[in-house]
């Protein structure tokens, strides 16, 4: 099973969004090298979406996040995903 994480913009600026952008790439980069990010990016009202191969490393993400640590997303929510179209 995989884990969604939808996270809530806080309605932070792009120019803070873009100060901040650099540390949330680095664990992003740390993620996908290690095979775990299955999708990522924003949407258009600045809040954002990952796909995880598992929740723990959805989690893990989420404490280790800078967008949610600096408080750029107001919010996370971790959710199981039923892949279906995965083999």
């Amino acid at each position: 099973m995989k884990a969604v994480v939808i996270g809530e913009s806080s309605g932070a600026t792009m120019e803070q969004i873009m100060a901040v952008y650099p540390r949330h790439k680095a664990v992003v980069d740390i993620f996908v090298a290690r095979g775990e990010v299955i999708g990522i990016g924003p949407f258009a009202d600045r809040g954002n979406m990952a796909i995880f191969r598992t929740r723990a490393a959805a989690e893990e993400f989420v404490r280790q996040d800078p967008f949610a640590l600096e408080g750029l997303v107001k919010s996370y929510v971790v959710r199981d995903w039923n892949d279906t179209m995965s083999t």
